[in-house]
């Protein structure tokens, strides 16, 4: 009985860990959205805009590969099975 609600508490983990990367991509899309306003009004300051963008969008990406790993772990290599009983 143990194991089935640690199971069944992982799997709502792993969907909430899923969750999670929605706002990587919502904060990337309204990054590059504000980058190319900013190349429209500023067209010779795109270099700076683009390598700003990208290492802000690179920032955003880590929260979502984090909640990557966090949902690979309670999937497939579950640290909480081993310590029951």
């Amino acid at each position: 009985m143990e194991q089935a609600i640690v199971l069944g508490a992982s799997a709502v983990g792993v969907g909430l860990a899923m969750i999670a990367g929605l706002g990587p991509g919502i904060g990337e899309g309204f990054c590059g959205g504000k980058a190319v306003e900013a190349v429209a009004r500023q067209p010779e300051a795109s270099g700076i805009i683009t390598r700003t963008m990208i290492i802000g969008d690179a920032l955003a990406e880590t929260t979502g590969l984090y909640s990557l790993v966090v949902a690979l772990l309670l999937m497939f290599a579950n640290p909480f099975i081993g310590k029951l009983g």
